[in-house]
């Protein structure tokens, strides 16, 4: 029996690895390629180190189609570190190009995108909300995606960036396509849970980021695709003079770039399994497959969820922007959403808890989850809306 026949995981992240690169790096953790040390041993500047690093960024810029235009590096902050490295970063490089303190459009369709709004003001940022997917809705719950016509940008000239989340862990809202913004301003995405499900347009966009640990790896690296020529930024006495804050350095994008992600100690190991899973990814026909593959997966989820009787099962969210991710619902009393839980368990579907703070069920269907695990999860689906 493999692990594959009795692991079936749905958790949002940390979340399922492929058990071929956990194999490896168990190995590779003792001894990486006969060099006597593991990978968490090495100097993070040694040959060996450097070489999981380029190998890493090659991958991630093979299957994301990366242009010349843009760079790729890692840092160790998640992506709530990301929320104030953007800030710091996007406003230095907006304060070089016009001498101005921007700023910034947010678009709210969920927990992370309002907490990333929220470190953005606290950090003195003159925070527009473009959108609020909540005010539109009866509940005034997140679950909708307004259409772009009734989105209200600020001044294009005095805006530095609009930052939005691809893909709602909590809520289960995903966009299905690349928010259009006015012309000349940079457009930030956060990705960390469906980056490498599907293929998207780099070009398009001045900062990508995305913690690792839901698709692509661990907890504890992050990967950065930035636009190059966002990586110069104004002096820091300019920054003084228009009130802008000044990065620290472990935040500050062109010196992490510059050092090729090691200025500081990089976590070699948790960029080891971008690696190993990205090289996964590439062996497996890359990026058209994953998403062909995640698409089909989410379609069953939601066939069987709209298929059984009404009330057995509430989805909350549009139909137009629900997540192939995270798919979200809820059950009618607290008695039924605990026999649900239970009865998974008994036949080895774990991870199926909402976030505390909505509560619920969630499946997070990421790149690891097998198609087997799916299957069984749509029959428990099926056989408790007998039960209920």
């Amino acid at each position: 029996m493999t692990r594959a026949d009795v692991t079936h995981y749905f958790g949002a992240g940390p979340a399922l690895l492929p058990t071929a690169v956990l194999n490896q790096a168990a190995l590779d953790l003792l001894d990486y390629k006969g060099s006597g040390l593991g990978l968490g041993e090495l100097s993070h500047r040694s040959a060996l180190a450097v070489g999981v690093v380029d190998s890493a960024k090659a991958n991630l810029k093979s299957l994301l189609d990366i242009p010349d235009t843009h760079e790729v590096f890692f840092m160790q902050s998640g992506g709530t570190g990301e929320f104030s490295a953007t800030v710091y970063n996007m406003l230095a490089a907006f304060a070089h190009k016009t001498g101005k303190k921007g700023k910034a459009d947010y678009l709210i369709t969920g927990s992370w995108s309002e907490k990333a709004a929220e470190e953005a003001r606290r950090l003195g940022v003159d925070v527009n909300v473009a959108l609020d997917s909540r005010i539109a809705r009866e509940n005034h719950k997140f679950g909708s995606l307004p259409p772009p016509s009734t989105w209200k940008f600020g001044s294009a000239e005095d805006t530095a960036y609009v930052y939005y989340c691809d893909n709602e862990t909590v809520n289960g809202v995903e966009f299905p396509y690349v928010p259009p913004v006015p012309e000349g301003v940079e457009l930030v995405a956060d990705m960390s849970s469906n980056i490498l499900s599907r293929a998207v347009d780099v070009s398009k966009f001045g900062l990508i980021f995305a913690g690792a640990q839901k698709n692509i790896g661990i907890a504890g690296a992050t990967v950065c695709i930035i636009k190059k020529s966002l990586l110069t930024k104004a002096s820091d006495s300019v920054l003084n003079e228009l009130g802008v804050p000044i990065a620290p350095l472990v935040f500050d994008f062109p010196t992490i770039v510059k050092n090729n992600s090691l200025y500081n100690t990089l976590p070699i190991f948790n960029v080891h399994v971008v690696n190993l899973t990205t090289s996964a990814l590439i062996a497996a026909g890359g990026i058209k497959a994953q998403e062909i593959m995640s698409g089909a997966k989410a379609t069953k989820l939601y066939d069987a969820l709209d298929s059984v009787p009404a009330g057995t099962f509430g989805l909350a969210v549009d139909k137009d922007c629900r997540s192939r991710m995270n798919i979200v619902f809820t059950l009618p009393t607290a008695e039924k959403e605990k026999t649900f839980l239970e009865g998974a368990k008994a036949i080895g579907l774990t991870g199926l808890s909402g976030h505390r703070s909505v509560g619920g069920i969630r499946i997070s269907n990421y790149n690891a989850v097998s198609e087997a695990s799916i299957d069984l999860l749509v029959q428990w689906l099926k056989d408790f809306s007998v039960l209920a």
